[in-house]
């Protein structure tokens, strides 16, 4: 039996994990659910620009489509745990395993110990599973440098930068690190905010993947600022204008910085790329040239974690408590070609 999955939010990143799940054998889109007007009452076929029918409606009230009795929802709404709170519990208590990529939901328990709690033992009661991914938080910055960290003997400290040329993102990540702003704008409407959401939630799960004990997480956000004007798709930036951040997370233990998370996003960022350094024995060291594209990445890590969250314990999940993800390209046939490979 195919595993029946609900596309709660239709927005750039739920749309491409939409159209990536009807790509995989074994995964049948029932139902999907949107606020947005415009996309209410749209056959979900068309409005992905696929041939095949999926015979579903993008519906404004999920409930309908929950009474189908989805096995799993990928949730693609917010970045804040307690604004889509609401959300989740609607997907628990319908019976349904949740893939979120709400960033604070990577490693809830920083910013929302009370309803990561409330989360966990709702989702055991229900015997459903959890999951806050994506491939930043969720990947590159964090869950990466854990696996990387395997064959060390110690650990010294950590340092990973995350390079981006916003160019080639999508409209809302260029509005959220404030192109076309000026710097006085970016203090209030970005720096304020706390920029990109789930840097810290990183230095936690990395912490928490490695076993080392932080005493604190700060941060600081500083604007890139342009040298000539750029223009993209969707904004334009004077000279001495907003093009991007740069965002620094450090985990630190009796004052001692463990773990150093530098992002920068920026438009035309020269080198992108995702850089790991370890230091301790052995030093380890690890360059992805080009740097991940995060709109390509997300809906990838999201889909391709649905073999781990379905088989998973009930409760709330980190991706450090769940096995590693791997592209699938049948869920049907994984458990076959395991068996194949081990006989």
């Amino acid at each position: 039996m195919p595993i029946s999955v609900l596309q709660f939010g239709l927005g750039e990143i739920g749309t491409r994990i939409a159209k990536l799940l009807t790509e995989k054998e074994g995964i049948e889109i029932i139902g999907a659910t949107d606020i947005d007007p415009e996309k209410v009452g749209l056959n979900l076929s068309g409005y992905l620009g696929i041939e095949e029918e999926l015979g579903v409606k993008v519906l404004e009230d999920p409930q309908e489509v929950f009474s189908k009795e989805p096995d799993l929802v990928l949730h693609s709404t917010g970045s804040h745990v307690p604004d889509i709170y609401p959300q989740l519990e609607q997907c628990i208590k319908a019976g349904a395993s949740v893939i979120s990529t709400t960033e604070e939901l990577s490693y809830p328990y920083l910013r929302n110990p009370d309803l990561s709690r409330d989360l966990d033992e709702m989702a055991e009661k229900e015997g459903v599973s959890v999951l806050g991914t994506g491939i930043n938080p969720g990947f590159i910055m964090d869950y990466l440098p854990t696996v990387v960290s395997g064959p060390m003997q110690e650990v010294q400290s950590v340092f990973v930068q995350r390079i981006q040329d916003a160019s080639v993102r999508r409209k809302p990540l260029q509005s959220k690190i404030g192109v076309g702003l000026d710097q006085e704008d970016f203090q209030t409407e970005i720096a304020e905010e706390g920029g990109h959401v789930g840097l810290a939630e990183s230095v936690a799960i990395v912490g928490g993947g490695m076993g080392l004990e932080l005493e604190e997480i700060t941060e600081t956000i500083e604007p890139v600022i342009a040298e000539e004007g750029k223009t993209t798709d969707f904004f334009h930036a004077d000279p001495g204008q907003v093009i991007g951040i740069k965002q620094v997370s450090i985990g630190r233990y009796k004052g001692e910085a463990l773990i150093t998370l530098d992002l920068r996003m920026y438009l035309d960022a020269e080198e992108p790329r995702d850089y790991i350094k370890i230091e301790g024995s052995p030093e380890m060291e690890l360059t992805l040239s080009g740097g991940t594209h995060g709109d390509v990445a997300t809906p990838a890590v999201a889909v391709n974690c649905i073999p781990k969250i379905v088989e998973a314990s009930p409760g709330l999940h980190t991706m450090i408590t769940l096995p590693s993800p791997a592209y699938f390209e049948d869920l049907d046939n994984k458990d076959i070609i395991l068996s194949n490979i081990l006989s």
